[in-house]
């Protein structure tokens, strides 16, 4: 059994990362900006803003998974917004490993989030592996740039680990939702060409690979927390109208509206190349969702 401190434990991931571990005995609690009295895990408060933490957090902690972050799907992407985006990922893990350079500690693992965006958003034949360099756009100097923050950690003798996360896929997820709300209509379509790469994960793999993470002193280093089946735009969307019997029918909805519904982040969304899942697999991980037909049935 191990103590676990979660930043951004009340996001998502967090949350149903948070019941798997607790269900397997271990003990979980959060670094929070405020504390929920109804919530039944344990919270303490930091603000990496102004570097304020309450220190008994790390009390009797093995590990600490990072997941702190502003949405980067939340809204579109204005200046302030990126700003935002980024600060709250690096400036955050800058502050943790100040924290633990300087506090008593007995954390012995660091596992840090970091999204597939790092290889930059673009559509091409390549088969991008951890050992790729990252993209020249936001998202990929971003993720590079937390990733050297996370990396640090490895200066005070504690494992790390590195997990670059595909587009998450819950009844909960905003990309689900996102998918799933013209469909239910009838009204899915591809975006754009239909052919860039949909890199998806399911929630209970990403959360199963986070808590191999935990236990597995093995696992150390970087590794792509995406499916094993590479699909594009237009199958995803049509695994989703297949499971909920509805047609696809309609003709692509142009670049152009994409662009300018959503802005920069559009370059996201109508790029994507292959990723590999191959070093985790190597790695003993065994997903649970290895196709997204069945993934979109279980979700739907």
């Amino acid at each position: 059994m191990k103590t676990i401190l979660i930043t951004g434990g009340t996001g998502l991931i967090g949350r149903q990362l948070t019941r798997l571990l607790t269900e397997n005995g271990h003990q979980v609690r959060w670094l929070t900006r405020k504390k929920d009295a109804n919530e039944p895990t344990l919270q303490f408060l930091w603000d990496w803003k102004n570097k304020k933490i309450e220190t008994e957090a790390l009390i009797g902690v093995d590990a600490i998974i990072n997941l702190a972050g502003a949405s980067i799907n939340g809204k579109r992407w204005t200046n302030k917004w990126k700003k935002e985006i980024y600060d709250s990922r690096i400036r955050s893990t800058e502050f943790l490993f100040e924290i633990l350079s300087k506090e008593k500690h007995q954390v012995s693992t660091f596992i840090s989030g970091s999204a597939v965006g790092f290889y930059g958003a673009l559509t091409t034949d390549k088969i991008f592996t951890e050992n790729d360099i990252h993209g020249n756009d936001f998202l990929g100097n971003t993720c590079f740039d937390w990733e050297q923050k996370a990396n640090r950690f490895s200066e005070l003798a504690i494992r790390t680990v590195i997990i670059r996360t595909g587009i998450v896929l819950s009844k909960e997820s905003e990309a689900f939702r996102k998918i799933i709300f013209p469909i239910r209509y009838g009204l899915g379509a591809a975006l754009g060409s239909g052919s860039q790469i949909f890199p998806w994960i399911h929630i209970a793999d990403l959360c199963g690979i986070m808590m191999k993470s935990v236990s597995d002193q093995a696992i150390e280093g970087t590794y792509n927390a995406v499916a094993p089946e590479q699909v594009s735009n237009k199958v995803v969307n049509e695994s989703f109208s297949r499971a909920l019997k509805k047609p696809f029918w309609l003709p692509n909805i142009l670049a152009i509206f994409i662009k300018i519904f959503y802005g920069e982040l559009a370059n996201s969304i109508l790029n994507g190349s292959k990723i590999s899942s191959d070093k985790i697999i190597n790695n003993g991980y065994e997903f649970q969702f290895k196709t997204l037909l069945n993934a979109a049935e279980e979700l739907i």
